[in-house]
């Protein structure tokens, strides 16, 4: 039950920040000499590369559109690293395990990225930034609470992911009028450049 849980907080966290959740699995492994946290992760080369893409995502994260650009090539990246970081938690070896945590893993990544991308579309509609700004650190924040939780309390952690994401896609069907304008708004800002 705990990889399950562990790939489900870490799938959850894999759709909002990618890069940041690699970082933080990886610091983690290798500054509390934590089991279960892939080798590849704790590697010097690894973290520096994913710091350096979690603090680009970041800083683009919270400027309106371009946050929604992000997120449209994030598409591609997200929900392959959660696949990726499942069946790795898993053990990757070919067994039906691992197969069936990188499912999980991808999987839930790809929901919450679409939900993150859909209530993001919607916020960049507002006509100041700071709303922008506070949906991006409040991901921020979630992504680190969630992450740093599901190392010690695996279960409680996806618990709360489940949460975070039941409550995120409430949002994004509640805003789907706002979704919709944020899409055009974000075209015509594509068309502009």
């Amino acid at each position: 039950m705990d990889v399950v849980a562990l790939t489900f907080a870490s799938g959850w966290a894999s759709g909002i920040n990618a890069y940041a959740t690699v970082f933080l699995l990886g610091l983690i492994g290798r500054l509390g000499g934590v089991a279960g946290i892939p080798e590849g992760f704790q590697r010097t080369d690894v973290l520096v590369i994913m710091g350096v893409l979690a603090v680009i995502e970041f800083f683009a994260d919270k400027i309106p559109y371009l946050d929604s650009a992000w997120d449209g090539i994030s598409t591609f990246i997200r929900p392959v690293a959660g696949a990726l970081i499942g069946a790795l938690l898993a053990g990757a070896s070919g067994d039906l395990l691992p197969m069936t945590m990188g499912a999980l893993g991808g999987v839930t990544a790809l929901v919450s990225h679409v939900a993150k991308s859909g209530v993001r579309l919607a916020v960049n509609t507002s006509p100041e930034p700071l709303s922008n700004i506070g949906a991006s650190l409040a991901g921020d924040a979630a992504l680190i609470t969630v992450v740093s939780l599901a190392i010690a309390y695996p279960v409680q952690a996806a618990i709360l992911a489940a949460v975070l994401l039941i409550g995120t896609l409430t949002l994004a069907v509640l805003l789907l009028a706002q979704i919709r304008r944020g899409f055009i708004a974000f075209r015509a800002w594509l068309a502009r450049r």
